[in-house]
C-alpha cells in the first residue's frame, strides 16, 4: 500500500534553528539565550503569515528541555524529552489556539495548569498561537501570571497582528519581529526541496512561485505542491507555472512599454486586448503595469537595483529597457497610472478607463519636446529699462472676456529676451517679442482663453471656468497660476494634461509646463447694508467722501 501524501509544508517543516529560512536575526538571538541561560519568561513572536513564528516557537520549546545540547545549541532529537516532543507526547509543552479558546475560562484553565511543575525536564512551555484573538477580559486574567510566572514556566505567544495586543501584555514580553522571507531565500529553499523530491525545476519557475507567495514560505510550498501535481513528468517549467497560477507574464509589460515609449497606440491597445482575452482582470493589469514602471525607475540608479525582487534574467531585461525610458516619462506614467488605479472601481466603463490611460501614456513622450534655443543676440541690460514695473515683471494687458469681467495680465519674469539689441522698444514691439519657444505673449493668452471657451462649449463645470479665468504669469517656459483653495487644485489637476497638450499644439509644440500655488486669502467682512458698502468703497477711493459732501448726500440711509 502506498504511503499517504504529506504536504511539503509539513514534511519539510524545520526542526532545528539552522533550518529556519530567512530569520537568522531571531534564531541567532534565541540560540545565544539558550546557550547562556538568559531565557525570558515570556516571548512574543510577531510577523506576517507563513514566516515561521509557530515553527520557531516549537523549536525553542524543544531546545529548552533537550538534555544533550551540542556546541551549536541545537536539540539532539534523541533524548527522552526530544523523542516525546517529536511524538506529540510531551507533558511539558502545551499549545493553545487562542482563535478558538479565547474566553476567560480558557485562560483560567491554563493558569491552573501552570501551578504544577514539570514531571521531567526543567521547564513547562506554553505556546499560545494567534494570541491577539483573546478577549480583553482574558488578557486581563492572564496579566498577573504572565508578569510573575513560576520559575519553570515559559510563555511563547505568536500573532500576526501585534497592534491588537494590549500594551500591558507587550511590556511583559520579549518581542521578536519576523521578516517577510526574501524571494532569493525562498527560491533556494524550494530548489533544495525539489532536489529531494526528484523534481526538475527551472530557476525562473521557482522565483515566480516565491514572488507569488509574497513573503510567506507556507504559501510557496503549497503552490510548489500544486505545480508538481500539475506536471506529468516531474518538471516545473516557467510557462506552465504561469498558466497554472494564472500569473500575467512580465513579457507583456516589456512589450507594452516598448510600444508606449515609441508612441504606438494601436499596438498598445492590442496588447491590452490580448491580456483581457486571456481572462485577466483590468485592475490586475493596471497594478502590474505600475509595478513594472516602478522597477524601471529603480533601475535608473545603480544603488537602487537591489530593490528589484525578480530573477536575474528579468533583471537584465529591466536594466536594458530602463535605458530607453526617460525619467520624466516614468514619473508621469506612474502618476497617470496611479490615478487610473484609484478611480478604476468607480468607473462605469472600466475597459475604456484603462484604454484612456494607455492613450495618455502613448502620447506622453510628445509632451516632453526638446528645448529649442534661438541663436540671436541677448539683451544684457535689465528688463526694467524696457518699461518693466517696480516688481521686475512686464504687465501685458489681455483681451477682454465676457462682459462684466476684468482684464487679466500675464507677468513675465525679468529673464534675458532673445531680440536684436536696440536703444528702446515700444509697447507694441515689447508685446510681440518671441520667447525661446517661438510664440508671442498674445498667442499664449489667446490660446489660453480659446481653451476655456472650448471647455465651456463642451459642458464643463462653471467652477472650472472660475479656476482658469484668472491672472497667469509666465517665467521662461513655465506658466504660474495662483489658486484659492484645494477644490481649485483638484480641478486644475483634472484638466492640466489636456490644457498643456492643447497649448503646445496651438503654439507649435512649444515646451510649456504649468505650476500652481494655493494662496489663502483673508476672509472679508460681508457687506450687507448700504452704509457698510459705502464705507468699503470710501476706503478704496477717498474722493467719494468729497463727492458726497459736494452733492449734500446723507450718510445714513
Amino acid at each position: 500500500m502506498a504511503e499517504n501524501f504529506v504536504v511539503s509544508a509539513r514534511k519539510y517543516r524545520p526542526v532545528t534553528f539552522d533550518t529556519v529560512v530567512g530569520q537568522s536575526h531571531i534564531t541567532t538571538t534565541l540560540k545565544n539565550a539558550v546557550g547562556n541561560n538568559h531565557l525570558a519568561q515570556a516571548f512574543l513572536f510577531c510577523g506576517p503569515r507563513g514566516v515561521g513564528k509557530t515553527t520557531t516557537a516549537r523549536i525553542l520549546a524543544k531546545t529548552i528541555n533537550c538534555t544533550n545540547l551540542g556546541a551549536d545549541v541545537e536539540p539532539c532529537g534523541k533524548c527522552e524529552n526530544c523523542v516525546a516532543f517529536q511524538n506529540n507526547a510531551s507533558f511539558n509543552v502545551h499549545e493553545l489556539d487562542a482563535a478558538s479558546n479565547n474566553s476567560v475560562d480558557d485562560i483560567r484553565n491554563l493558569i491552573d495548569q501552570v501551578r504544577y511543575p514539570p514531571q521531567s525536564g526543567r521547564y513547562k512551555i506554553y505556546i499560545i498561537d494567534e494570541v491577539h484573538m483573546l478577549s480583553a477580559a482574558a488578557f486581563n486574567a492572564f496579566l498577573k501570571t504572565l508578569e510573575e510566572p513560576p520559575s519553570y514556566a515559559i510563555f511563547i505567544l505568536a500573532t500576526t497582528e501585534k497592534h491588537k495586543i494590549l500594551p500591558t501584555i507587550l511590556s511583559r514580553c520579549q518581542i521578536f519581529d519576523f521578516n517577510r522571507i526574501q524571494v532569493k531565500d525562498m527560491a533556494d529553499h524550494l530548489a533544495n526541496i525539489a532536489t529531494k523530491e526528484n523534481v526538475t525545476a527551472e530557476r525562473e519557475a521557482l522565483e515566480l512561485i516565491a514572488q507569488k507567495a509574497d513573503g510567506g514560505l507556507r504559501d510557496a510550498l503549497s503552490m510548489f505542491d500544486l505545480n508538481v501535481t500539475f506536471s506529468t513528468d516531474n518538471v516545473l517549467r516557467y510557462q506552465e507555472v504561469i498558466n497554472n497560477l494564472h500569473v500575467l507574464d512580465y513579457d507583456y509589460y516589456f512589450q507594452l512599454t516598448n510600444e508606449l515609449i515609441t508612441g504606438n497606440l494601436p499596438k498598445s491597445l492590442l496588447v491590452f486586448d490580448e491580456i483581457l482575452r486571456k481572462g485577466f482582470d483590468g485592475h490586475l493589469f493596471v497594478v502590474g503595469m505600475l509595478e513594472h514602471f516602478r522597477n524601471l525607475l529603480v533601475c535608473k540608479d545603480a544603488s537602487t537595483i537591489q530593490l528589484l525582487e525578480v530573477s536575474e534574467i528579468a533583471k537584465s531585461k529591466y536594466l536594458d529597457q530602463s535605458q530607453k525610458a526617460d525619467m520624466s516619462f516614468l514619473l508621469s506614467a506612474l502618476s497617470i497610472g496611479s490615478q487610473t488605479d484609484i478611480h478604476f472601481k468607480t468607473a462605469k466603463n472600466q475597459r475604456l478607463h484603462v484604454e484612456l490611460c494607455l492613450m495618455k501614456l502613448a502620447f506622453l513622450n510628445q509632451v516632453f519636446v526638446p528645448e529649442i534655443k534661438e541663436t540671436t543676440q541677448v539683451i544684457s541690460e535689465p528688463v526694467a529699462s524696457y518699461g518693466a514695473n517696480t516688481t521686475g515683471t512686464i504687465a501685458v494687458p489681455l483681451p477682454p472676456v465676457q462682459s462684466g469681467k476684468l482684464r487679466t495680465t500675464v507677468s513675465l519674469s525679468p529673464t534675458p529676451l532673445a531680440v536684436p539689441k536696440t536703444e528702446s522698444l515700444s509697447q507694441t514691439e515689447s508685446q510681440t517679442i518671441r520667447t525661446e519657444n517661438h510664440f508671442t505673449r498674445e498667442q499664449l493668452v489667446t490660446s489660453w482663453y480659446k481653451f476655456i471657451e472650448i471647455r465651456q462649449k463642451g459642458g464643463a463645470n462653471k467652477s472650472e471656468k472660475v479656476m482658469l479665468d484668472r491672472e497667469i504669469q509666465l517665467e521662461n517656459t513655465t506658466i504660474k497660476i495662483n489658486l484659492d483653495n484645494q477644490i481649485q487644485e483638484n480641478i486644475l489637476n483634472e484638466v492640466r494634461f489636456e490644457l498643456v497638450n492643447f497649448l503646445r499644439a496651438e503654439l507649435s509644440n512649444a515646451k510649456i509646463s504649468i505650476e500652481y500655488s494655493i494662496v489663502v486669502q483673508e476672509n472679508t467682512k460681508n457687506l450687507y447694508s448700504p452704509q457698510s458698502r459705502f464705507s468699503a468703497m470710501a476706503e478704496r477711493n477717498a474722493n467719494l467722501i468729497e463727492l458726497q459732501k459736494m452733492l449734500g448726500l446723507e450718510v445714513d440711509y
